[in-house]
Protein backbone atom coordinates (compact mmCIF):
# COMPACT_ATOMS: atom_id res chain seq x y z
CA UNK A 1 0.00 0.00 0.00
CA UNK A 2 1.60 3.33 -1.03
CA UNK A 3 2.14 5.76 1.81
CA UNK A 4 0.83 8.75 -0.18
CA UNK A 5 -2.87 8.42 -0.90
CA UNK A 6 -6.17 10.35 -0.72
CA UNK A 7 -9.62 9.16 0.24
CA UNK A 8 -11.35 10.68 -2.78
CA UNK A 9 -9.35 11.60 -5.92
CA UNK A 10 -12.33 13.67 -7.13
CA UNK A 11 -11.26 16.34 -4.62
CA UNK A 12 -8.01 16.80 -6.60
CA UNK A 13 -7.33 18.57 -9.89
CA UNK A 14 -8.66 16.16 -12.52
CA UNK A 15 -7.03 15.04 -15.74
CA UNK A 16 -9.22 15.66 -18.81
CA UNK A 17 -11.02 12.81 -20.53
CA UNK A 18 -9.86 12.75 -24.17
CA UNK A 19 -12.51 13.64 -26.72
CA UNK A 20 -14.02 10.70 -28.63
CA UNK A 21 -11.82 9.76 -31.57
CA UNK A 22 -8.63 11.23 -30.12
CA UNK A 23 -5.83 8.85 -31.17
CA UNK A 24 -4.07 6.96 -28.40
CA UNK A 25 -0.81 5.06 -28.44
CA UNK A 26 -0.59 1.35 -29.07
CA UNK A 27 1.70 -1.03 -27.21
CA UNK A 28 4.88 -2.01 -29.02
CA UNK A 29 6.18 -4.61 -26.54
CA UNK A 30 5.49 -6.17 -23.13
CA UNK A 31 8.33 -7.83 -21.20
CA UNK A 32 8.74 -9.35 -17.72
CA UNK A 33 11.41 -7.94 -15.42
CA UNK A 34 14.11 -10.42 -14.33
CA UNK A 35 14.86 -10.62 -10.60
CA UNK A 36 18.25 -10.05 -8.98
CA UNK A 37 20.07 -8.54 -6.03
CA UNK A 38 21.72 -5.16 -5.61
CA UNK A 39 24.10 -3.49 -3.18
CA UNK A 40 24.63 -5.57 -0.04
CA UNK A 41 21.99 -8.06 -1.15
CA UNK A 42 18.53 -6.49 -1.29
CA UNK A 43 16.11 -8.00 -3.84
CA UNK A 44 15.24 -6.08 -7.02
CA UNK A 45 13.28 -6.51 -10.22
CA UNK A 46 15.18 -5.01 -13.15
CA UNK A 47 12.25 -3.32 -14.85
CA UNK A 48 13.98 -2.27 -18.08
CA UNK A 49 16.45 -5.12 -18.50
CA UNK A 50 14.46 -7.07 -21.13
CA UNK A 51 13.70 -4.03 -23.32
CA UNK A 52 15.71 -2.98 -26.38
CA UNK A 53 17.93 0.01 -25.45
CA UNK A 54 16.63 1.93 -28.48
CA UNK A 55 13.17 1.97 -26.86
CA UNK A 56 14.45 3.26 -23.51
CA UNK A 57 16.37 6.44 -24.40
CA UNK A 58 16.85 8.61 -22.27
CA UNK A 59 16.57 5.98 -19.51
CA UNK A 60 19.34 3.53 -18.66
CA UNK A 61 17.85 1.24 -16.02
CA UNK A 62 15.16 1.04 -13.33
CA UNK A 63 15.02 -1.32 -10.36
CA UNK A 64 11.98 -2.08 -8.23
CA UNK A 65 13.44 -2.47 -4.74
CA UNK A 66 11.30 -4.90 -2.74
CA UNK A 67 8.43 -4.98 -1.86
CA UNK A 68 9.79 -6.83 1.17
CA UNK A 69 8.98 -6.83 4.88
CA UNK A 70 12.37 -7.29 6.55
CA UNK A 71 12.87 -9.09 9.85
CA UNK A 72 15.19 -7.55 12.46
CA UNK A 73 18.77 -7.46 11.20
CA UNK A 74 17.85 -8.05 7.54
CA UNK A 75 17.59 -4.56 5.94
CA UNK A 76 20.45 -3.82 3.53
CA UNK A 77 21.67 -0.91 1.41
CA UNK A 78 24.58 -0.03 -0.85
CA UNK A 79 28.14 0.82 0.25
CA UNK A 80 30.04 3.86 -1.02
CA UNK A 81 30.34 3.79 -4.82
CA UNK A 82 30.97 6.25 -7.69
CA UNK A 83 28.80 7.58 -10.52
CA UNK A 84 29.41 9.75 -13.57
CA UNK A 85 27.42 10.83 -16.60
CA UNK A 86 23.76 10.44 -15.50
CA UNK A 87 21.19 11.02 -12.74
CA UNK A 88 19.88 8.60 -10.12
CA UNK A 89 16.30 8.97 -8.93
CA UNK A 90 15.28 7.04 -5.81
CA UNK A 91 11.56 7.06 -5.02
CA UNK A 92 10.65 5.51 -1.67
CA UNK A 93 7.05 4.25 -1.79
CA UNK A 94 7.13 2.70 1.68
CA UNK A 95 10.02 2.52 4.13
CA UNK A 96 13.08 4.60 4.96
CA UNK A 97 16.42 5.20 3.21
CA UNK A 98 19.38 7.40 4.16
CA UNK A 99 21.49 9.07 1.48
CA UNK A 100 24.96 10.63 1.80
CA UNK A 101 27.29 11.83 -0.95
CA UNK A 102 30.69 13.43 -1.44
CA UNK A 103 29.15 16.68 -2.72
CA UNK A 104 27.43 17.45 0.59
CA UNK A 105 24.01 16.15 -0.42
CA UNK A 106 22.12 13.85 1.86
CA UNK A 107 19.16 13.16 4.04
CA UNK A 108 16.47 10.65 4.86
CA UNK A 109 13.66 9.80 2.45
CA UNK A 110 10.53 7.96 3.50
CA UNK A 111 6.94 7.20 2.48
CA UNK A 112 6.60 8.97 -0.87
CA UNK A 113 9.79 11.07 -0.80
CA UNK A 114 12.29 11.15 -3.67
CA UNK A 115 16.01 11.87 -3.81
CA UNK A 116 17.24 13.11 -7.18
CA UNK A 117 21.00 13.03 -7.58
CA UNK A 118 22.72 14.44 -10.64
CA UNK A 119 26.07 12.64 -10.68
CA UNK A 120 27.32 14.70 -13.62
CA UNK A 121 31.11 14.97 -13.64
CA UNK A 122 31.41 12.56 -10.75
CA UNK A 123 30.32 11.79 -7.22
CA UNK A 124 30.57 9.17 -4.49
CA UNK A 125 27.45 8.20 -2.58
CA UNK A 126 25.83 5.52 -0.49
CA UNK A 127 22.25 4.59 0.33
CA UNK A 128 21.34 2.51 3.36
CA UNK A 129 18.51 1.97 5.81
CA UNK A 130 18.99 3.83 9.11
CA UNK A 131 20.46 1.81 11.96
CA UNK A 132 17.16 1.70 13.88
CA UNK A 133 15.48 0.07 10.86
CA UNK A 134 18.28 -2.50 10.59
CA UNK A 135 17.75 -3.37 14.26
CA UNK A 136 13.95 -3.71 14.18
CA UNK A 137 13.18 -4.55 10.53
CA UNK A 138 10.24 -3.22 8.55
CA UNK A 139 8.67 -2.62 5.15
CA UNK A 140 10.91 -1.59 2.25
CA UNK A 141 9.61 -0.74 -1.22
CA UNK A 142 10.76 1.76 -3.84
CA UNK A 143 12.29 2.27 -7.24
CA UNK A 144 15.61 3.59 -8.48
CA UNK A 145 15.75 5.05 -11.97
CA UNK A 146 18.84 6.04 -13.95
CA UNK A 147 18.30 8.95 -16.36
CA UNK A 148 20.99 9.53 -18.97
CA UNK A 149 22.57 12.93 -19.56
CA UNK A 150 23.41 14.22 -23.05
CA UNK A 151 27.10 14.46 -23.84
CA UNK A 152 27.09 18.24 -23.36
CA UNK A 153 25.88 17.80 -19.75
CA UNK A 154 27.76 14.69 -18.64
CA UNK A 155 30.43 16.77 -16.91
CA UNK A 156 27.98 19.17 -15.26
CA UNK A 157 28.44 19.92 -11.56
CA UNK A 158 26.84 17.34 -9.22
CA UNK A 159 23.51 18.29 -7.65
CA UNK A 160 21.14 16.82 -5.05
CA UNK A 161 17.38 17.37 -4.77
CA UNK A 162 15.39 16.39 -1.71
CA UNK A 163 11.80 16.05 -2.94
CA UNK A 164 9.31 15.66 -0.11
CA UNK A 165 6.09 13.74 -0.65
CA UNK A 166 4.14 16.87 0.28
CA UNK A 167 5.48 18.67 -2.81
CA UNK A 168 4.46 15.99 -5.31
CA UNK A 169 1.56 17.04 -7.56
CA UNK A 170 -1.51 14.89 -6.83
CA UNK A 171 -4.05 14.50 -9.63
CA UNK A 172 -7.20 12.46 -10.16
CA UNK A 173 -8.51 10.77 -13.29
CA UNK A 174 -11.58 12.35 -14.84
CA UNK A 175 -13.90 9.92 -12.98
CA UNK A 176 -11.93 9.68 -9.73
CA UNK A 177 -10.97 6.05 -10.33
CA UNK A 178 -7.22 6.72 -10.33
CA UNK A 179 -4.75 8.72 -8.26
CA UNK A 180 -1.64 10.13 -9.96
CA UNK A 181 1.48 11.24 -8.08
CA UNK A 182 3.45 13.44 -10.50
CA UNK A 183 7.12 13.54 -9.44
CA UNK A 184 8.66 15.22 -12.50
CA UNK A 185 7.54 16.68 -15.79
CA UNK A 186 4.30 18.25 -16.98
CA UNK A 187 0.89 16.64 -17.35
CA UNK A 188 -2.18 18.52 -18.58
CA UNK A 189 -0.79 21.82 -17.27
CA UNK A 190 0.38 20.44 -13.92
CA UNK A 191 4.07 20.17 -13.01
CA UNK A 192 5.96 17.80 -10.75
CA UNK A 193 8.61 19.22 -8.39
CA UNK A 194 11.62 17.37 -9.83
CA UNK A 195 14.11 19.53 -11.74
CA UNK A 196 15.40 17.52 -14.70
CA UNK A 197 18.51 17.93 -16.86
CA UNK A 198 16.90 15.80 -19.58
CA UNK A 199 13.22 16.48 -20.42
CA UNK A 200 11.23 13.62 -18.85
CA UNK A 201 7.99 12.82 -17.05
CA UNK A 202 7.77 10.45 -14.06
CA UNK A 203 4.63 9.47 -12.15
CA UNK A 204 3.19 6.77 -9.91
CA UNK A 205 -0.49 5.95 -10.35
CA UNK A 206 -2.96 3.84 -8.39
CA UNK A 207 -5.83 2.65 -10.61
CA UNK A 208 -8.90 1.11 -8.95
CA UNK A 209 -10.49 -2.10 -10.29
CA UNK A 210 -12.64 -1.33 -13.32
CA UNK A 211 -11.24 2.19 -13.71
CA UNK A 212 -9.42 3.60 -16.75
CA UNK A 213 -6.66 6.21 -16.55
CA UNK A 214 -6.01 8.37 -19.63
CA UNK A 215 -2.74 10.32 -19.57
CA UNK A 216 -2.08 13.06 -22.14
CA UNK A 217 1.44 12.44 -23.42
CA UNK A 218 3.93 14.52 -25.38
CA UNK A 219 4.47 13.23 -28.91
CA UNK A 220 8.23 13.80 -28.67
CA UNK A 221 8.47 11.56 -25.55
CA UNK A 222 8.70 7.81 -25.45
CA UNK A 223 6.34 6.13 -22.98
CA UNK A 224 6.87 3.19 -20.61
CA UNK A 225 4.55 1.71 -17.97
CA UNK A 226 5.84 -0.67 -15.28
CA UNK A 227 3.46 -2.53 -12.95
CA UNK A 228 4.57 -2.62 -9.32
CA UNK A 229 1.55 -4.74 -8.35
CA UNK A 230 -1.87 -5.73 -9.66
CA UNK A 231 -3.04 -6.36 -13.20
CA UNK A 232 -4.90 -4.70 -16.03
CA UNK A 233 -4.60 -3.67 -19.67
CA UNK A 234 -2.76 -0.86 -21.45
CA UNK A 235 -2.85 0.99 -24.75
CA UNK A 236 -5.28 1.29 -27.62
CA UNK A 237 -5.03 -2.46 -28.14
CA UNK A 238 -5.80 -3.33 -24.47
CA UNK A 239 -2.69 -5.44 -23.98
CA UNK A 240 -2.70 -7.42 -20.69
CA UNK A 241 -0.13 -6.26 -18.13
CA UNK A 242 0.58 -7.60 -14.65
CA UNK A 243 2.93 -7.23 -11.69
CA UNK A 244 6.59 -7.19 -12.73
CA UNK A 245 5.90 -6.43 -16.39
CA UNK A 246 6.73 -3.35 -18.45
CA UNK A 247 4.89 -2.06 -21.51
CA UNK A 248 6.58 0.01 -24.22
CA UNK A 249 4.22 2.26 -26.15
CA UNK A 250 4.81 3.28 -29.75
CA UNK A 251 6.05 6.77 -30.53
CA UNK A 252 9.69 7.87 -30.42
CA UNK A 253 9.73 11.46 -31.58
CA UNK A 254 10.80 11.92 -35.19
CA UNK A 255 12.89 8.77 -35.53
CA UNK A 256 12.49 7.23 -39.00
CA UNK A 257 10.16 4.25 -39.17
CA UNK A 258 8.67 4.72 -35.70
CA UNK A 259 5.13 6.07 -35.46
CA UNK A 260 4.34 9.21 -33.49
CA UNK A 261 0.58 8.61 -33.60
CA UNK A 262 -1.31 8.96 -30.32
CA UNK A 263 -1.92 11.92 -28.06
CA UNK A 264 -2.49 9.97 -24.85
CA UNK A 265 -1.88 6.60 -23.21
CA UNK A 266 -4.44 4.50 -21.33
CA UNK A 267 -4.16 2.14 -18.38
CA UNK A 268 -7.10 0.08 -17.08
CA UNK A 269 -7.20 -2.09 -13.95
CA UNK A 270 -8.79 -5.49 -13.41
CA UNK A 271 -7.43 -5.50 -9.85
CA UNK A 272 -5.90 -2.54 -8.02
CA UNK A 273 -2.99 -1.48 -10.18
CA UNK A 274 0.14 0.28 -8.90
CA UNK A 275 2.04 1.49 -11.94
CA UNK A 276 5.04 3.73 -12.65
CA UNK A 277 4.76 5.63 -15.93
CA UNK A 278 7.77 7.39 -17.41
CA UNK A 279 8.84 8.94 -20.67
CA UNK A 280 11.32 11.39 -22.03
CA UNK A 281 12.81 13.10 -25.04
CA UNK A 282 15.29 10.67 -26.64
CA UNK A 283 18.87 11.95 -26.54
CA UNK A 284 19.86 10.01 -29.65
CA UNK A 285 23.56 9.68 -28.79
CA UNK A 286 25.81 6.61 -28.45
CA UNK A 287 25.73 5.05 -24.97
CA UNK A 288 28.77 3.46 -23.35
CA UNK A 289 27.74 1.90 -20.03
CA UNK A 290 29.98 0.12 -17.56
CA UNK A 291 28.96 -0.42 -13.94
CA UNK A 292 28.35 2.97 -12.30
CA UNK A 293 29.40 5.05 -15.33
CA UNK A 294 27.26 6.05 -18.34
CA UNK A 295 29.20 7.89 -21.04
CA UNK A 296 29.25 8.22 -24.84
CA UNK A 297 32.48 6.39 -25.68
CA UNK A 298 34.73 3.64 -24.36
CA UNK A 299 37.52 6.21 -23.97
CA UNK A 300 35.27 8.28 -21.68
CA UNK A 301 34.51 5.16 -19.64
CA UNK A 302 38.23 4.46 -19.25
CA UNK A 303 38.78 8.06 -18.15
CA UNK A 304 35.96 7.79 -15.60
CA UNK A 305 37.51 4.65 -14.13
CA UNK A 306 40.93 6.29 -13.95
CA UNK A 307 39.49 9.40 -12.33
CA UNK A 308 37.71 7.25 -9.74
CA UNK A 309 40.84 5.25 -8.96
CA UNK A 310 42.83 8.46 -8.53
CA UNK A 311 40.26 10.01 -6.21
CA UNK A 312 38.99 12.67 -8.59
CA UNK A 313 35.29 11.79 -8.23
CA UNK A 314 35.06 12.95 -4.64
CA UNK A 315 36.08 12.14 -1.09
CA UNK A 316 34.08 10.23 1.50
CA UNK A 317 33.14 12.70 4.27
CA UNK A 318 35.11 12.31 7.49
CA UNK A 319 33.55 9.87 9.92
CA UNK A 320 31.39 8.18 7.28
CA UNK A 321 33.72 5.58 5.78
Amino acid sequence: MPAVTVENPLTLPLLPEPAPGTPQRKVLAVESAPSGFEGEGFPVRRALAAIKPAYLDPFVMMDQMGEVDYAAGEPKGTPWHPHRGFETVTYMIDGVMDHLDSNGGGGTITNGDTQWMTAGAGILHKEAPPEWLVQQGGLFHGIQLWVNLPGAKKMTAPKYQDIRSSSVALLGSHDGGALVRLIAGDLAGHSGPGSTQTPIALLHATVSPGARLALPWRKDFNALAYVLSGSGTVGADNRPLKSGQLAVFNGFGNRPGLSTDGEFITISATETLEVVVLGGEPIGEPVAHYGPFVMNTQAELAQAMEDFQKGRLGTIPAGHA
